[in-house]
């Protein structure tokens, strides 16, 4: 067991079961043991590869996204260019480069960046030493500045923790994380008198909801809604409410169980995207209908731009860029896995979503 696990082992002890939003919280973010707080997470050698370290064109296509949704919103001479989860800061610092031919946009942006591992932002800040620009960092969502709003937010709520529900013998109960008879780390069953969902579900199924998710959403929509701005969220999930346990934890680019090492494995689960359309919505913002990530890249011009990378390179070079431009477009790869929602003020002309331009 992993020493995160034997503390976790204790505190079940002496409080009684956790909620699968504890444990979740517990494994990515304990300050000593957490996930994010010291592990290398990402690419090769890491456990995981986000779209942004597949290839420099992902960055560099949502930094055209970004002029343009600040063109939409009239160009205002100063507005927050924030990144959620920036990870090793990859997708900044290739969005960063990108803009450079828009002085208008970089004189205009102030960049925030939200990231709560001390870790994970001395490498951005490594990464992004050089971008040319100040980089604001902040533990929190709700200390990003007042003003008009451009957020990327990648692979960010898959990671937000969730609580599960399971409907059974005609009565729901919520999934805990408590010890079994050996006192090991298992799933267990706590009775609830509220009913999380109206919808009659089949015997067994499971429903999963995350409180913090929709919070944030509400908080970055409301903001958009009264001060102008636009929101991009990209990751794995659906539109059409469904059931099922999605909880799933990676190690080594391979799947393994999230009970078996806690702090060293990822944890992460589908993202509700037609709850975080709703929140948007009754914050006054406009959720536009969500599209396959490979999709949206395809409207801002990916094929383009990679046949202009590999124009005259060597051909492993032009290998390297099909191979980079398959897997994140391709229906069998990241293009239809991952999904992006885009949520605007009312009335804003969203780029790759309205008219696909």
């Amino acid at each position: 067991m992993s020493p995160l696990g034997e503390k976790l082992i204790s505190r079940i002890r002496a409080f009684g079961p956790m909620t699968v939003a504890e444990y979740m919280e517990a494994c990515l973010a304990d300050p000593v043991y957490g996930y994010y707080m010291r592990r290398e997470p990402f690419g090769r050698y890491g456990d995981f590869v986000t779209a942004p370290e597949v290839s420099q064109i992902f960055g560099e296509l949502i930094g055209v996204w970004a002029v343009v949704a600040w063109e939409a919103m009239g160009s205002p001479r100063d507005f927050v260019l924030a990144e959620l989860g920036p990870g090793r800061g990859t997708l900044m610092a290739d969005l960063l480069r990108v803009v450079r031919v828009m002085p208008g946009f970089t004189a205009a942006a102030e960049i925030h960046l939200v990231e709560t591992s001390p870790r994970l932002r001395a490498i951005q800040e490594r990464t992004l030493a050089g971008c040319g620009s100040k980089i604001h960092w902040h533990t929190r969502i709700g200390a990003l500045p007042a003003g008009p709003l451009v957020v990327i937010a990648n692979e960010f709520f898959d990671a937000l923790p969730i609580r599960q529900f399971r409907w059974g013998d005609e009565r729901w109960a919520e999934r805990m994380v408590g010890l079994d008879a050996e006192g090991r780390l298992a799933f267990g069953l706590r009775p609830l008198d509220q009913r999380p969902l109206a919808r009659p579900l089949p015997d067994g199924a499971i429903v999963e909801t995350s409180p913090i998710a929709t919070a944030v959403m509400a908080t970055l929509a409301g903001r958009i809604a009264a001060t102008g701005g636009a929101l991009l969220a990209i990751d794995y999930g659906s539109d059409r409410p469904g059931y099922g346990d999605t909880l799933q934890a990676v190690k080594a680019h391979q799947y393994t169980d999230p009970l078996a090492e806690p702090g060293e494995a990822d944890l992460t689960a589908h993202v509700d995207f037609a709850a975080l359309a709703r929140v948007a919505a009754e914050a006054g913002a406009k959720a536009h209908p969500l599209i396959g990530q490979g999709e949206f890249l395809a409207r801002l011009g990916i094929g383009p731009r990679a046949d202009a990378l590999a124009a005259g390179k060597d051909e492993a070079t032009q290998g390297g860029v099909r191979a980079a431009l398959e897997r994140l477009t391709g229906p069998a790869a990241m293009g239809e896995l991952f999904k992006v929602l885009a949520v605007g003020a009312p009335g804003l002309l969203m780029p790759a979503f309205d008219g696909h331009g």
